[in-house]
């Protein structure tokens, strides 16, 4: 991966696209799920979409999430025509136009969806 983004510590998401079938897809594989294509094209993603799903955790996964319990995570359809699931802001609802920051949570960089 050439483009940072938020697994790397910085403040993006990055959706790559297949240049071959023009299939476009969130998580980092060096080829295209489709037509096996190599080498997809790198997209820093304006971080724009919409809510399909919600949940509220209140239960913690480990021992440096218990603090942050409840907290809100969400599934996104963003623009560049992909899905990923983010935290988000407390009442973020199915619907709601959001947008992407970061934030620093259980001394990891994540992204969070607030209503834009």
């Amino acid at each position: 991966m050439t483009v940072a983004d938020w697994t790397t510590g910085e403040p993006q998401l990055v959706v790559l696209s297949c240049g071959g079938c023009g299939n476009v897809w969130y998580f980092q594989r060096p080829f295209c799920p489709r037509c096996g294509r190599l080498d997809p094209d790198e997209v820093a993603s304006a971080g724009r979409g919409r809510v399909v799903a919600t949940t509220v955790v209140h239960r913690a996964p480990s021992d440096e999430w218990r603090p942050l319990v409840p907290y809100t995570l969400v599934l996104v359809d963003l623009d560049e025509g992909v899905r990923v699931m983010a935290h988000a802001a407390s009442g973020t609802a199915i619907g709601d136009t959001v947008g992407a920051t970061f934030e620093e949570r259980a001394g990891r960089l994540v992204p969070v969806f607030t209503p834009a």
